[in-house]
């Protein structure tokens, strides 16, 4: 059935050689373009990770500055209402006791006006008294 004479050692020398001259030409090249192409992804891959995670760390902090001067801000802002708070309620007394010092001298002027008005009403009575009982009595008796 098979003729072993030299044409097997012939093809099998024939394989081997056209193996070993696709493995140069066409796959050796081949596997480098394909190494070199998983090596390009494999890199941005990873870097694109560390972006991401320093991306995300860089957020975080941003965020937790933020909170942070929202929270001082906030502080500032209640410190500032509690001292506005503080000087409204100091004028407001202040203003009141300027008001009750006006009222209370006012008062005392009132008074010394009164008093002024009663001395003045009560010469004034004095002397129609007088009057009327000179003109009742007589001038004579009076003195």
């Amino acid at each position: 059935m098979f003729d072993f004479d030299g044409t097997l050692p012939l093809m099998a020398l024939q394989f081997l050689l056209l193996a070993a001259l696709l493995n140069v030409i066409f796959y050796k090249p081949m596997t480098k373009v394909l190494d070199d192409r998983d090596n390009y992804v494999r890199t941005n891959n990873l870097d694109a990770r560390e972006r991401l995670a320093k991306a995300e760390r860089l957020t975080q902090e941003y965020e937790q500055e933020l909170a942070s001067a929202r929270r001082q801000s906030q502080l500032i802002m209640e410190t500032a209402q509690a001292e506005a708070k503080k000087i409204t309620a100091q004028k407001i007394a202040k203003a009141q006791q300027e008001a009750q010092a006006q009222r209370e001298q006012a008062a005392k002027e009132i008074e010394q006006q009164k008093q002024a008005a009663m001395a003045t009403l009560e010469q004034q009575i004095d002397a129609l008294s007088s009057q009327i009982v000179e003109k009742l009595l007589g001038p004579a008796l009076v003195k």
